[in-house]
């Protein structure tokens, strides 16, 4: 196995210690995400950037968690599910429904499912999801803008499950709490 360095700012090659040391700022912290992704600048950067601009997309807030969660269950990655339940459930998620976007299970919320849906058939279809998916979503009560800010969270954590999935990401102390095993 191929073993990753995790980083700080301290330590990172010179052009991710930036990214670092405002990842720092931000969480109080440098994620140990953040630490393996700082080999590569460009990655970093890359997905700070997306991050940031999904944030500001147009998803109500649950809906993006539920977009998180969901492309990291259904991409197994463990440390991403850990990592955004705990900031889902921080950022005042129900602990139900985090619950049962780790188990995978259908959401009594029409609109919320429909984010779930809709991004699980974008992760296990690779983006080839079928115009009856995007109407279904439509119908729920989301627009064509959504659908797009849908596809820009899937992007973004398909940058960090890979990056966990190849470096085997140790789980920050943070996340402990939220800990979760891929199905086998």
């Amino acid at each position: 196995m191929a073993e990753f360095t995790v980083y700080d700012e301290t330590d990172a090659p010179g052009e991710a210690r930036p990214q670092l040391e405002a990842a720092k700022k931000r969480m109080g912290f440098v994620t140990t995400l953040n630490g393996v992704m700082a080999e590569s600048p460009e990655l970093l950067a890359g997905y700070n950037a997306l991050s940031e601009q999904f944030n500001k997309s147009s998803l109500p807030k649950h809906a993006k968690h539920a977009v998180l969660i969901t492309a990291s269950v259904l991409n197994g990655c463990e440390y991403c599910v850990a990592a955004h339940s705990t900031v889902a459930l921080r950022a005042g998620v129900p602990a139900g429904i985090v619950e049962a976007l780790r188990a995978g299970r259908a959401l009594d919320d029409p609109a919320l499912e429909a984010v779930r849906r809709l991004t699980g058939a974008m992760v296990t279809r690779r983006g080839w999801v079928d115009d009856a998916d995007v109407e279904a979503f439509l119908a729920a009560g989301h627009t064509r803008r959504h659908v797009l800010d849908v596809v820009l969270g899937v992007g973004m954590k398909t940058l960090s499950n890979y990056t966990n999935h190849i470096a085997h990401t140790p789980l920050d102390p943070a996340w402990k709490e939220q800990e979760w095993t891929a199905p086998s």
